[in-house]
C-alpha cells in the first residue's frame, strides 16, 4: 500500500500542525532579532552627538602643529586653511575638485582640500605647501621647479608640488610616465607640463626621456 504523503505517523514524520508551529516560532524569533538590531542601531545613532549648524570646535594637525578652530561643520578644509589658519599656499581655483590647485597631503595622500570638510580631517596629519620646506631650505623638488622654470604664473604650483612630493616619497625614482599619471588631476593653464616633468625627474636624479625645451637658470642653456 502506498504511503500517504500527509501521513504523520512515521518515526521521522512531521505533521502540518507541527511544521506551521515551528515555522511560526522561527519567524517570530527572526523578527524579534531584527527589531532588536534596528533598536540598537537607532540607539547608537541617537547617542552620537549631532554637530552644527552653528560653530563647533575643530582641532586639526597642520604641518606638525595642532590648532583648534571654531567653525561651522559645513566649512571645507581649504576654507579653514586659507581664512582661519592663514595658510594661503593651497589655492582656491575651480572649487569643484577638478583642477588640483588646492591639493594638500592628508596622511601623505594628495587630497583636494576644497572637497573635504575640515571636521572630517580631524585626527589626520595635514601637510600644506608651507610645511614642505624645512628651516627655510627648499626640497630638491622645489629647487628643481625653480631651476627648470616649472612655475610660470605659479598658481597651480603648490598643488603640483604637493602631489609630486607624495609621489617621490613613495617612489624616489619614478618614470616620466609615472610623473605624468601623478599630476593627471592637476591642471596647469600655462602649459608648463614639460618643465614640471623635467623638474620632477631632475629632483630624483634622472633626465627626461623625451626631448624637452627646458631653460636652466644656472647655466642659461637650452637643454
Amino acid at each position: 500500500m502506498k504511503s500517504n504523503p500527509h501521513d504523520a505517523t512515521g518515526p521521522h514524520a512531521v505533521s502540518r500542525r507541527t511544521f506551521l508551529k515551528t515555522f511560526g516560532t522561527s519567524a517570530v524569533t527572526a523578527a524579534t532579532l531584527g527589531a532588536n538590531n534596528v533598536a540598537r542601531g537607532l540607539a547608537q545613532a541617537n547617542a552620537e552627538r549631532s554637530q552644527g549648524p552653528g560653530a563647533v570646535g575643530v582641532t586639526l594637525r597642520v604641518n606638525g602643529e595642532s590648532r583648534t578652530f571654531s567653525i561651522e561643520p559645513r566649512v571645507t578644509l581649504l576654507e579653514v586653511l586659507r581664512a582661519n589658519a592663514g595658510l594661503t599656499g593651497a589655492k582656491e581655483a575651480c572649487d569643484r575638485g577638478t583642477c588640483g590647485a588646492c591639493t594638500v597631503l592628508v596622511n601623505d595622500t594628495p587630497v583636494y582640500a576644497c572637497s573635504l570638510l575640515a571636521i572630517e580631517a580631524q585626527g589626520a596629519d595635514i601637510t600644506t605647501i608651507e610645511g614642505v620646506a624645512r628651516d627655510g631650505k627648499l626640497t630638491a623638488l622645489q629647487q628643481a621647479m625653480v631651476d627648470r622654470d616649472g612655475l610660470q604664473c605659479g598658481y597651480c604650483s603648490p598643488g603640483m608640488v604637493m602631489v609630486l612630493t607624495a609621489l617621490l616619497r613613495k617612489n624616489p625614482h619614478p618614470s616620466e610616465a609615472q610623473v605624468r599619471r601623478a599630476i593627471a588631476g592637476n591642471l596647469c593653464r600655462c602649459g608648463s607640463y614639460p618643465r614640471i616633468f623635467a623638474a620632477t625627474l631632475a629632483a630624483s636624479g634622472q633626465k627626461p626621456v623625451t626631448k624637452l625645451n627646458v631653460i636652466s637658470l644656472h647655466d642659461h642653456a637650452v637643454a
